[in-house]
């Protein structure tokens, strides 16, 4: 069982940053391939970013390659996104999911992750 909490949301405007974190308990959560999704009002769930258990692969929507960047401290149960160069048009509630396991070609699915967090909303302003 894990549990997962997301931090770090809030208002920035246009061309700003924010990290967003999501810590996690659960002695295992270092096997566990963990995700980023964003959903915005009216609009699907849209994947954003993945990191595997060891961090060792990275996964990126066409969205935000090259403006976001995933990482994890293992050490501290911990998964971060760091947002830079934000738009508008990343408006939406942040969520972070994990599973122990998930094909390299199924990472991007919202529905094969078990565990999700309760999110955190990030407004960018123009």
């Amino acid at each position: 069982q894990v549990q997962l909490v997301e931090s770090g949301g809030g208002l920035v405007q246009a061309g700003g940053s924010l990290r967003l974190s999501c810590a996690a308990s659960g002695r295992t959560f270092s096997s566990y391939t963990t995700g980023w999704f964003r959903q915005a009002p009216g609009k699907e769930r849209e994947f954003v970013s993945a990191i595997s258990g060891s961090g060792r692969s990275t996964y990126y929507g066409d969205p935000v390659k090259g403006r976001f960047t995933i990482s994890r401290d293992n050490a501290k149960n911990t998964v971060y996104l760091q947002m830079n160069s934000l738009k508008p048009e990343d408006t939406a509630v942040y969520y972070c999911a994990a599973d122990p396991i998930i094909a390299t070609s199924r990472y991007s699915f919202a529905s094969e992750y078990e565990y999700w967090g309760q999110g955190t909303q990030v407004t960018v302003s123009s």
